[in-house]
């Protein structure tokens, strides 16, 4: 069964108006994870598996997949570029006339969708991809950034035709496909040519799952992963920023290094050790071809849904333990550390002023303080922000730059914090600490901070952590710290290997 049918979409399609068709089926016998093996295998365009393996209704609900882009958008510095026949010639950019924001802000627009018909979720259809961290040079006055030794945009996002969306409240899988009216093309030929995707995509979802090995031959990791960043001159770095601290211009600053090591197999490999090994609210999966991103992130960045603004601090952290009285003791342990507090507080009160700069005067309120929230091997400080977003001045890109980057992977004062980071870092930053999520066709947009995330690319994954540096921490400590948020990404791919070897002693 098909919506709508050919009456209702005929009547909006030749009155200039786009509709989203869509059929559902019973997904009980199919997960996220095997349904993209199935539908990626001999797809060349971009894709991507947005899901969630942990957590409540309103974070785990819904898993998505996006195929075949008709449009990709992509940004360097202060340019921007679009690709308008990406179904066809993955190469077809041509640059825009505006900066990368506006030219955003046009694509978004130009993909809405307005809501009518079948009730479908909220990223039934859209825009989705990354923003990495030195897109906030588009919204603040910082140096240009350092060199980008990976090779990647700074933002890079598409625009799928079709959509499979797993709701495990309702145990149903929507196969979405955007119709918008073109020139010289009737409602009967596209509403017969939106059909027959769908039809493609049922029948590859209900033929068994292709077990074909990958073609590589597993081995483990040659080397052990590799700083862009010394020990002693990340040292040296802490010691600086606790100057600044102590001379008033910040009261913290997240300073981050990268780790890089070989990696031989496919990505969607190390994705699934990753939400394995690493559960977390939001996990990604974006294959762009020359590059993939895998990330486990445990923070949205900002939403912005149904009016409202919402940011989600999380700062804190303790390893969790097997005994529950243990795991009990460590979470009032955490919430007892004046230092622990101390960060967490500075980061609310940032996204506080965060919210407010794009909500209605009198709305910002804090609806969850300094609770604990529990994820497989840590546990995190979390309060919650929102406020009702001012429609009238603002939409969902003055809600996100109001956000960008996010307090954790930069400190406070912002602004003077970013100019530290780019002061001591080593490299540009790329994709970490930026954000990863998508925008909605009818208005709403939802993003996670890129934290627990690797660049798979030529071989290598490149994963990048930070630490928050405030008056009184150990330089060692802060280095630990890096080192360990990335250990997770690196036992995934151990975990990867070996299920690989083990997979190829089976034939």
């Amino acid at each position: 069964m098909f919506e709508p049918d050919f009456g209702a979409f005929a009547a909006d399609y030749d009155a200039g108006r786009p509709r989203l068709v869509v059929t559902r089926l019973v997904g009980d016998l199919e997960t996220p994870v095997s349904a993209y093996l199935k539908l990626s295998r001999e797809r060349a365009g971009s894709t991507f598996l947005l899901e969630s393996v942990e957590g409540g209704a309103a974070r785990g609900r819904y898993s998505m997949i996006g195929l075949d882009p008709d449009v990709l958008f992509r940004a360097v510095g202060d340019k921007a570029e679009i690709n308008r026949d990406a179904l066809t010639d993955k190469n077809a950019f041509a640059p825009c006339d505006t900066p990368p924001l506006v030219a955003l802000r046009r694509l978004i627009a130009e993909s809405a969708i307005p809501a009518s018909g079948p009730q479908l979720p909220p990223m039934a259809a859209g825009v989705f991809g990354y923003l990495g961290y030195d897109m906030v040079r588009q919204m603040e006055r910082l140096a240009p950034a350092k060199e980008d030794r990976i090779g990647v945009a700074d933002a890079l996002l598409m625009r799928p035709t079709i959509m499979v969306v797993f709701d495990t409240v309702r145990d149903e899988i929507s196969i979405v496909t955007p119709v918008r009216p073109r020139p010289g093309v009737t409602a009967k030929a596209a509403y017969e040519a939106a059909l027959a995707r769908l039809d493609g995509i049922v029948a590859t979802l209900e033929a068994p799952l292709d077990h074909r090995d990958a073609g590589c031959d597993p081995q483990m990791l040659t080397a052990e992963p590799v700083s862009n960043t010394p020990k002693p001159r990340f040292l040296e770095m802490v010691e600086r920023a606790k100057e600044y601290i102590r001379a008033g211009d910040i009261f913290q600053v997240v300073l981050s290094q990268r780790f890089t090591a070989p990696f031989e197999l496919p990505a969607f490999a190390l994705y699934r050790a990753l939400r394995r090994v690493n559960p977390a609210p939001f996990l990604c999966f974006l294959d762009f071809g020359a590059f993939q991103i895998v990330c486990s992130s445990p923070e949205i960045l900002v939403r912005a849904a149904e009016g409202k603004v919402t940011i989600r601090p999380i700062a804190g952290t303790r390893w969790r333990s097997e005994e529950k009285a243990e795991d009990e003791r460590l979470a009032a342990e955490l919430l007892a550390d004046e230092k622990e507090r101390a960060e967490h507080l500075m980061l609310l009160d940032l996204g506080r002023n965060d919210v407010g700069r794009v909500a209605k005067t009198g709305t910002v309120r804090v609806t969850d303080s300094f609770a604990i929230e529990r994820y497989s091997h840590v546990m995190h400080i979390v309060s919650n922000v929102e406020g009702e977003l001012d429609e009238a001045r603002f939409d969902c890109i003055d809600a996100l730059a109001a956000g960008f980057p996010a307090g954790t992977v930069s400190g406070a004062p912002k602004v003077r914090a970013m100019e530290i980071i780019d002061e001591l870092e080593t490299d540009k930053r790329g994709i970490y600490g930026g954000c990863i999520g998508y925008f909605g066709s009818a208005g709403q947009m939802d993003t996670c901070i890129v934290l627990r995330t690797a660049i798979v690319k030529d071989g290598k994954m490149h994963v990048q952590a930070g630490a928050g540096v405030v008056y009184d921490s150990e330089p060692e400590y802060e280095n630990r710290e890096c080192v360990n948020k990335a250990k997770a990404l690196f036992r995934a791919a151990e975990e990867a290997v070996r299920f690989a070897a083990r997979a190829r002693r089976g034939q």
